[in-house]
């Protein structure tokens, strides 16, 4: 139901934009999320956006870097990725959550897609 796309092979510095698209079902209700998973690592926070997009929340690791934002027509949420950095290579992952409180957990996940950030 929500598939990620747009990783790839970038040199650092470089910049990405990671699609999300939903599909089977509407999530222009939920808010959604960010997360990646580094080789050896746990799967970590990136970045979250409200429903309406109005609000979004980043990790530190992320912030003045990326940027989140959604299309609720199109059951799209994009995640903007500039001025990578080889820490940020990892699978990265989109996610819903039905409940509004940041800090919820996620109820539904996508498949992944791989970046990976080298020279």
């Amino acid at each position: 139901q929500l598939q990620a796309s747009g990783g790839g092979l970038v040199q650092p510095g470089g910049s990405l934009r990671l699609s999300c698209a939903a599909s089977g079902r509407t999530f222009s209700n939920y808010p959604m999320g960010w997360f990646r998973q580094a080789p050896g690592k746990e799967r970590e926070f990136v970045a979250c956006i409200t429903w309406s997009g109005d609000s979004t929340y980043y990790a530190d690791s992320v912030k003045g870097r990326f940027t989140a934002s959604r299309d609720n027509a199109k059951n799209t949420v994009w995640l903007q990725m500039n001025n990578l950095k080889p820490e940020d290579t990892a699978v990265y992952y989109c996610a819903a959550r039905r409940s509004t409180v940041v800090g919820d957990p996620y109820d539904y996940w996508g498949q992944g897609t791989l970046v990976t950030v080298s020279s």
